[in-house]
């Protein structure tokens, strides 16, 4: 930080030699004795130096127009990526699976039909309620709007454990998020 009284203290009329004409004459005689005042070595490593310099200077300045360019062809180009909406599985309201699963019941009385949270667990102790059996899982899977239904376990025929119809449904709403 620059403090303020040393800078009101400062003798600005000091500065006025360096910038007088005898100080530009002052530095072109400088410039033209230095090959006589040092010797050929110093002068060639000088020449160096000054060339490595302006060389470095100018790959850092075509660096950074490139890197300039390639910042705007990025930027441009994310702006022309549309925003892609993402689809996303929300828990269905246990309530309302209960409540489309009591109706169901009714319908598919030969069918042991029963709800836990998001999930529907459908068995029959017969394959000759096949056909209900597959219609039920239908009605589920049409049941309420928006939701997703997948099939967790479908298990049909002889080598079933417990019932030899068994489906577990798993239940989720669809949305959509649009923030992408």
């Amino acid at each position: 930080m620059v403090d303020l009284k040393s800078l009101k203290s400062f003798d600005w009329s000091s500065l006025k030699k360096y910038a007088s004409p005898k100080a530009a004459d002052d530095l072109n005689d400088f410039l033209e004795k230095i090959p006589q005042n040092t010797n050929q070595t110093m002068l060639i490593i000088a020449g160096v130096v000054w060339g490595l310099a302006g060389a470095t200077g100018l790959y850092t300045t075509v660096q950074l127009q490139q890197l300039t360019e390639l910042r705007a062809e990025l930027s441009e180009a994310k702006a022309l990526q549309p925003a892609v909406p993402k689809i996303v599985d929300k828990p269905v309201d246990p309530g309302q699976v209960s409540a489309f699963i009591d109706q169901m019941k009714g319908i598919y009385s030969g069918l042991d039909v029963k709800a836990s949270g998001g999930s529907v667990t459908i068995t029959a102790e017969s394959t000759g309620y096949y056909g209900q059996f597959r219609e039920a899982i239908s009605h589920v899977q049409n049941g309420g709007s928006g939701w997703r239904v997948n099939l967790d376990r479908l298990c049909v025929g002889r080598e079933c454990e417990r019932s030899p119809l068994a489906a577990s449904l798993k239940i989720n709403k669809v949305s959509v998020d649009k923030s992408g």
